[in-house]
């Protein structure tokens, strides 16, 4: 067996390795930057080594430093995690040639399967289904937009070595190839070092659904189900959920056979997965397509994980020392239903713009096992789906009656005080939940992440919340252009019901009337008799509420709200129960009242004694300044192009420069027509938020 592991990665996927390594036996070693000196992947294990400076081309992405602190440790074995170098045919030669255990597949299957313009030639040869397209050379734009006119719009545009969203353009007319073509080459060069492109027809209303692998060396390969991964942004997958509500078992097996027989005609094993777009309109369940192989660990594992039992980085650990699995496929069922939600640094109120920094507050859901019928009190472990290294170490024991319970599950790889990077991914936690159906997990994700509390960087919790709400979501009617169509003028905060709003109300009352007690509390020098106000008025989503607290309870316009919480000042969040049903609330004070962030909306709500309120009608509002003649950087990022100069005439929509944060390239553009009067930055500085490009007149 294998006795120390080193993981070639960072982050929440080294402190996932880590976790299952520990509980194996084995050693762990870290490798870190001088951003991730501190990290908790780097607390966490045995033993750790620098790497180099921040950049990961100088760190994370160089083979020789990461061998040579393998070397350096005794690590018999390495895990590359995703991303990095965990495709790169290379570097699991390089362990293989000094003696390593590469926790991965081998070094033909990475290079067959890495290269998406290969591997669709190696699928089409073993029978499977691909995505109509051009697989050669393209000599450069032009010849681009031929190709694009033959196969017929829309297309899509790949970077062959892409992955993660990242290379991908998505084509309507000839002046999109011609807009995005070049820049699709420079992001497959910038993050993979190789800028070449194919092109392919996009299926239109397609569902993203992927068959999860694993083989050991023995020959022997076994499909785990599939994963939905339709909900997506830029090509990024944003929420993944096992099993998918739209495959049959028929479909299953149809697709599970074909992700098996195409593993097995390039010798495959370990974790692998196979990406396939299906058809949305499609009923007779053959309108599949190949699109690619991850030769890797998924970042959506977990959702595999949960519905299995199965700790995938376990099995990959046991296939790497030459072990047999030690199931069939037979033996692998379906327990439930798993949702995964992605909590990234980015702002979704601005255009989902990525946002950098330190994490001044970070406090996860709490990670237990929950009776559904319960408030939320911990329960004994459903031992029949229990992995200790997958759902914690709490070490609780059977449940009486399993289809009660729900898990709550975060995979993370930061800390309170630590710091968002623009130099790595911009992802910051997964948040996971397991429940008897669907809808049990869907409800169990809303109610953690009003739970989650994140401050000091831009997320999205609000916005994951809204997609968990959303009817089209939880009826499963949904294709990987769902965010688009959903939200084609951006997002504004999750619609809230005129109930919600009211219940918002009487919570920022009551928290007005504590806060109100405390002062009053403070010295006595206003006198014994001052008592806080028991009538306020509440202006909350455009509508004032007039709320009386007392010791009898709350009325809201007139109604009396069951409503039960305690609220001492101070308190970021609380959770009350109305009518039976537990809402938790994040609270932040404002100078007239409070910030309320509940169900995937902040509300401001502004809370004045009832006395005083007619008051506020007097006051000037203040009209915020005109900024539509700046052009001004929406985020953290290198100055990479910029398209104008001075005395420039520019029209709307024209794109003026572009910016490049957390290796992806944003094109701004021109809010307004005019003339560009001054110029304030130049290629290659690093702009802060908010800070000015240029100026029109």
């Amino acid at each position: 067996m294998l006795k120390k592991i080193l993981v070639a990665n960072r982050g929440e996927i080294a402190c996932r390795v880590f976790r299952t390594a520990k509980r194996m036996g084995l050693k762990t070693v870290a490798v870190y930057s001088d951003a991730d000196a501190r990290a908790p992947h780097v607390l966490m294990a045995d033993e750790s080594v620098r790497l180099g400076p921040a950049p990961a081309a100088e760190s994370y992405l160089n083979p020789e430093l990461i061998l040579l602190a393998a070397r350096e440790t005794g690590a018999d074995c390495i895990h590359p995690g995703y991303g990095f170098l965990s495709e790169r045919e290379s570097f699991a030669r390089a362990c293989a040639d000094a003696g390593i255990a590469f926790v991965g597949p081998p070094p033909n299957a990475i290079a067959a399967m890495g290269d998406k313009i290969e591997s669709k030639k190696l699928a089409k040869a073993a029978g499977v289904n691909v995505v109509p397209g051009f697989l050669g050379e393209i000599d450069g734009t032009d010849h681009a937009v031929r190709i694009a006119g033959e196969i017929g719009y829309p297309v899509m545009m790949k970077a062959s070595a892409g992955g993660g969203g990242k290379g991908m353009r998505l084509a309507w007319s000839e002046a999109d190839v011609r807009e995005g073509f070049e820049a699709t080459k420079r992001e497959g060069l910038a993050s993979f070092g190789d800028d070449r492109v194919f092109i392919e027809k996009f299926i239109e209303s397609p569902r993203h659904i992927e068959i999860q692998l694993i083989g050991d060396q023995h020959g022997n390969v076994i499909y785990l189900n599939e994963r939905e991964c339709s909900i997506q942004r830029r090509h990024q997958k944003v929420v993944e959920e096992a099993p998918s509500p739209f495959v049959s078992p028929e479909m299953r097996r149809k697709m599970g056979e074909q992700a098996v027989a195409l593993a097995k005609a390039v010798g495959y094993y370990s974790a692998g997965t196979v990406e396939l777009i299906v058809s949305g309109a499609d009923t007779t369940g053959d309108s599949f397509y190949f699109l690619e192989m991850n030769t890797r660990l998924q970042v959506e594992h977990p959702v595999t994980e949960e519905i299995t039992g199965l700790d995938l980085v376990e099995q990959m650990i046991r296939v790497a020392a030459g072990e047999e699995l030690a199931f069939t496929q037979a033996d692998v069922k379906i327990h439930g239903w798993a949702i995964e939600n992605r909590v990234y640094a980015e702002d979704p109120y601005r255009g989902f713009l990525p946002s950098t920094g330190r994490l001044v507050r970070y406090a996860p859901p709490e990670q237990v096992l929950r009776d559904a019928a319960s408030t939320g009190s911990a329960a004994p472990q459903d031992e029949r789906n229990f992995n200790p290294s997958v759902h914690g170490e709490e070490g609780l024991s059977v449940v009486e009656d399993p289809s009660r319970t729900i898990r709550v599950r975060v995979d993370d790889g930061v800390r309170e005080g630590g710091e968002v990077s623009r130099f790595y991914d911009p992802m910051i936690a997964k948040l996971i939940t397991w429940a008897p159906t669907r809808e049990g997990a869907i409800d169990a994700q809303i109610a953690a992440i009003d739970d989650f509390e994140i401050e000091g960087v831009g997320h999205n919790l609000d916005f994951l919340s809204a997609l968990m709400q959303h009817p089209r979501f939880r009826s499963g009617e949904i294709t990987t252009g769902f965010i688009a169509e959903e939200y084609p003028d951006g997002f504004a905060g999750a619609p809230a019901s005129p109930e919600l709003l009211a219940q918002l109300a009487a919570i920022a009352a009551f928290a007005a009337t504590a806060e109100a007690d405390r002062a009053r509390r403070v010295d006595g020098q206003l006198g014994d008799r001052l008592h806080p106000p028991a009538d306020w008025q509440v202006r909350i989503g455009g509508t004032d509420h007039d709320v009386g607290v007392s010791t009898d309870g709350i009325v809201v316009d007139g109604k009396e709200l069951d409503l039960d919480l305690e609220y001492t000042p101070g308190d970021r969040t609380v959770t009350a129960e109305l009518d039976e049903e537990m809402l938790t609330v994040r609270l932040t004070r404002t100078r007239t009242g409070f910030k309320l962030g509940a169900r995937g909306a902040s509300h401001v709500a502004r809370v004045l004694p009832a006395h005083v309120a007619p008051l506020a009608t007097h006051m000037i509002e203040k009209v915020p300044p005109d900024l539509s003649k700046f052009l001004i950087s929406p985020m953290p990022g290198l100055l990479t192009t910029l398209h104008v100069a001075k005395g420039d005439k520019v029209e709307a929509g024209q794109p003026l420069a572009v910016i490049e944060a957390m290796k992806m390239e944003n094109i701004l553009r021109a809010g307004k027509s005019g003339i560009v009067a001054t110029v304030d930055a130049a290629v290659g500085d690093s702009l802060a938020v908010d800070q000015v490009i240029l100026e029109l007149e």
